[in-house]
């Protein structure tokens, strides 16, 4: 579509959406061979994402950043699909659980440790998996805006003070993935891996501890968030209610810092320590 009519759509003057390209490299449209531009569906579902973000007090290079992330892991069907299809500056490694545990414990125990009203997501494949751990999470949920965790649970289940339980099937991408993902303002931090598909022989022949995983994981503030928005993109799917109370809990939320070194620094001191434990 035309600038003109990309201008009615979001109430924005076309003037204002040629400096917004010429200042900020967005949007960025396409161009006939004659060189006028063309728009899509997303160039203005996102800029009336920005005038949003704007109203709510957000600079510009804020205002887009934000509209763009929110705008991405909508349609995936995992959170560390997802994460990899946004083109996210990660790298993905393989991992035993044992170290997985590890790290999910220190970025759960930073957590409880800074007591910043966080969003937590949690997926856990098997329920038996959280149980071991709902104690933990049972914390974090007392700590946090919002709370869910993923699993094989027979139900919805939503209590006060407790994370809340979504189902999800072993046939989805996310009943078969582990994540750990937090997102308050002053940190942020996720891990994500999801676990290849074995015989019954190799299930026999390796330890639980011992089995491998292709992971990720990241304390980019902006990565966290498409992880967050992911995570409430598939609680909708079961629970739109739900899904379109965390986008709305992470709609106004700053990101949690430009610069995460300290923060970093603190973690991984964490996963070292229990690693080395």
């Amino acid at each position: 579509m035309a600038i003109n009519d990309v201008a009615e759509r979001t109430a924005i003057a076309a003037g204002t959406i040629r400096k917004s390209e010429q200042r900020y490299g967005f949007p960025v449209p396409e161009r006939t061979a004659s060189g006028y531009r063309r728009y899509t569906a997303q160039d203005v579902d996102v800029l009336q994402r920005v005038a949003a973000f704007r109203e709510s007090g957000l600079s510009v290079p804020a205002a887009i950043e934000r509209a763009r992330v929110s705008a991405e892991p909508a349609e995936q069907p995992s959170i560390y699909g997802a994460i990899l299809s946004s083109g996210a500056p990660v790298q993905s490694q393989q991992l035993r659980k044992r170290t997985l545990i590890s790290i999910s414990r220190a970025i759960e125990d930073e957590m409880l440790a800074r007591g910043t009203s966080p969003v937590v997501v949690g997926a856990f494949q098997q329920e038996r998996n959280y149980r071991v751990v709902q104690h933990r999470y049972r914390r974090l949920a007392q700590v946090a805006d919002v709370a869910i965790v993923f699993a094989d649970f027979p139900e919805l289940r939503v209590a006060p003070d407790e994370p809340t339980e979504i189902p999800v099937s072993p046939d989805e991408s996310i009943g078969n993935e582990w994540a750990v993902v937090v997102d308050a303002p002053g940190f942020a931090a996720c891990l994500l891996a999801w676990e290849h598909p074995r015989s019954r022989a190799e299930e026999a022949g390796t330890a639980d501890g011992e089995r491998r995983f292709e992971s990720l994981w990241t304390m980019d503030p902006e990565v966290v968030r498409r992880a967050s928005l992911a995570s409430a993109a598939l609680a909708s799917k079961v629970s739109a209610e739900i899904g379109e109370g965390m986008e709305l809990a992470l709609r106004d939320r700053p990101l949690a810092m430009d610069s995460p070194a300290p923060a970093l620094t603190a973690l991984c001191n964490r996963m070292i320590a229990y690693l080395e434990g």
